[in-house]
């Protein structure tokens, strides 16, 4: 059973999206898209400054498996990176909700809505 914490948002290709109180939005992979890859060796991070469109290819994670491109759950621009990645990308593994990938700066926070919530991520993975 994947952990799935109430509080996030959830994008069918397993990225999680939280609301900060500051108005940002911070992105990371799921305890089931980690499961899934496996041991994970390298994150291609975003550019700081980037700007994307919700659904748009912002990274890559590679594990000894495979490399999966990491999607913008929301629009917006890229504010910070968790670098901390580059040395220990097995962080995603072992704390795939606080070791988050990027911030954006959302364009429009409604698009949140439109993640899925944790219920619904818990069924469309078959949990």
């Amino acid at each position: 059973m994947s952990n799935i914490p109430a509080d996030l948002r959830f994008a069918e290709s397993h990225e999680w999206a939280r609301l900060e109180t500051d108005g940002t939005v911070t992105v990371g992979i799921s305890d089931h898209a980690q499961e899934a890859l496996g041991d994970v060796v390298y994150v291609e991070l975003p550019e700081i400054g980037k700007v994307f469109a919700a659904g748009d290819t912002a990274g890559v994670v590679e594990s000894v498996k495979a490399a999966s491109d990491i999607y913008s759950p929301v629009s917006g621009e890229v504010i910070a990176t968790n670098e901390g990645l580059g040395g220990a990308p097995e962080l995603l593994n072992s704390d795939p909700y606080g070791a988050w990938i990027f911030k954006v700066k959302p364009g429009n926070t409604a698009e949140l809505e439109k993640l899925l919530d944790a219920a619904a991520y818990k069924s469309a993975i078959g949990e």
